[in-house]
């Protein structure tokens, strides 16, 4: 029987290398010690079963018993491969670019842990090169309870079935290959699925768009929005926001846990330095569940983003050099938008086009135009057509993102028009969720 109240975060160390893009970078403990991060910001006792490279060993020792973690047991080396993960955005405006170094190297040997492990009766899995069924062999007969955050190195649902019956919580998010592949259209046979392995609870983490935690027993959807602002480093987001969750779900309840999480996340993603973090975190738990569903924020389910259409306005023209265009399109496309591209869909004008050819795609763009919700522009070169179709988005009191990454239009009834008005991505992007975002449910 556990003779401890501690939550044990079980899974693997990794050095992340973040780029940022100028020739700097962040390098930091990542894989399971963004959730000890979390969790000593929180309060909340913990250990880690940490599977790791040898060499990262005593300084991961060093590092996790400073902030908080009660006992680390090596549960097993890596062998391969550094566990160096080299991270192309940050930020996550669209993929991050994850490149994990060697990874098909990478070997995990479990050692023999049972007399450590089985006195936790709390477990928190984020699964990795490591077999599953051989860590829950590692805690022999004890039955605790688990919860996972099954967004990444689960290929299939059955691979948790070793857990029928001990299940609390299961944790996704929209950047799963798992979720893209099965529930990218439909949450329902997420549900399901969840529903089969006997877990009572399910949290969908939507990026920017907040998160949704299903009761399965009742259907119950709690909805818990984002707190939206400048984005220094989302890397480890998650994996915080998992951690409080599970570590406060018997003291306050799982709902009021995904809120705190919530809380966690967006503290997370603000800054690197764990003081800083622990700080934002003790401050912001002054607040009560009724006052944070008061104060709401931004929310925009993954599966209600592609209802409502975002029109660009942009020189998207086959003829001139325009990354910045292509990154807006990479990233609307990452958080599911459904953006729409008159150039590509009314088509493509030749220089030499006739006005009767000219006035027909006018009017198609114009009907486009007001077809959408919001408009999304980036005025390369102070384009003539996308100030015009700015100008027309404010006169049919549409919301305007602008996107002015050459810093071309810092004009006042550009800037002022606009909802958004930023040469940041993350800031225009933020801008598009808070645009789009839905009410509180829980105010009138």
């Amino acid at each position: 029987m556990a003779d401890t109240s501690a939550l044990l975060v079980v899974g693997e160390v990794f050095v992340d290398v973040a780029l940022s893009g100028q020739g700097a970078s962040k390098m930091r403990l990542g894989g399971i010690v963004h959730a000890a991060r979390g969790l000593w910001a929180s309060g909340v006792d913990y250990a880690l079963a940490a599977v790791c490279p040898r060499y990262l060993l005593e300084e991961l020792r060093d590092y996790v018993l400073a902030h908080g973690c009660t006992e680390l047991v090596w549960l097993g080396e890596v062998l391969g491969s550094p566990n160096v993960v080299v991270i192309g955005d940050a930020r996550e405006v669209a993929s991050q670019g994850y490149e994990d170094l060697l990874r098909d190297k990478r070997q995990a040997v479990l050692h023999e842990c049972t007399a450590e492990l089985a006195k936790y009766a709390d477990i928190l899995v984020f699964p990795g090169s490591y077999s599953l069924a051989a860590m829950r062999a590692a805690f022999g007969a004890t039955v605790p309870t688990f919860d996972f955050d099954a967004a990444y190195d689960v290929n299939e649902w059955g691979e948790l079935s070793e857990f029928r019956g001990q299940l609390r919580t299961i944790i996704i998010s929209t950047s799963s290959p798992l979720f893209l592949r099965e529930a990218a259209l439909d949450v329902e046979c997420l549900l399901r699925e969840v529903r089969q392995l006997g877990a009572s609870w399910l949290l969908l983490k939507e990026n920017r768009g907040g998160s949704r935690l299903f009761e399965i027993a009742t259907g119950t959807v709690e909805s818990v929005p984002a707190q939206l602002g400048s984005t220094t480093n989302s890397v480890g987001v998650g994996d915080a926001y998992s951690a409080v969750l599970s570590g406060l779900s018997k003291a306050v309840g799982v709902v009021e846990a995904a809120w705190r999480g919530a809380q966690v996340a967006t503290r997370y993603a603000q800054t690197t330095y764990p003081d800083d973090l622990r700080r934002d975190v003790q401050r912001d738990a002054r607040l009560s569940l009724d006052t944070m569903r008061a104060l709401w924020g931004t929310f925009l389910p993954w599966h209600a983003r592609v209802a409502k259409s975002i029109y660009l306005a942009a020189p998207d023209f086959t003829y001139i050099a325009k990354p910045e265009i292509d990154k807006v399109v990479d990233s609307l496309s990452y958080h599911n938008f459904r953006l729409r591209r008159p150039v590509q869909e009314v088509g493509e004008l030749p220089r030499d086009a006739s006005l009767e050819v000219r006035r027909s795609a006018y009017a198609r763009d114009v009907a486009l135009l007001e077809e959408c919700s919001v408009v999304f522009a980036v005025p390369l070169d102070r384009d003539p057509g996308t100030l015009v179709e700015v100008g027309m988005a404010l006169a049919m009191d549409k919301p305007v993102v602008i996107f002015d990454p050459r810093r071309e239009n810092n004009n006042t009834m550009v800037v002022a028009g606009a909802i958004t008005y930023s040469e940041d991505l993350d800031e225009c992007l933020n801008g598009l969720f808070i645009a789009l975002g839905q009410q509180s449910p829980y105010t009138a």
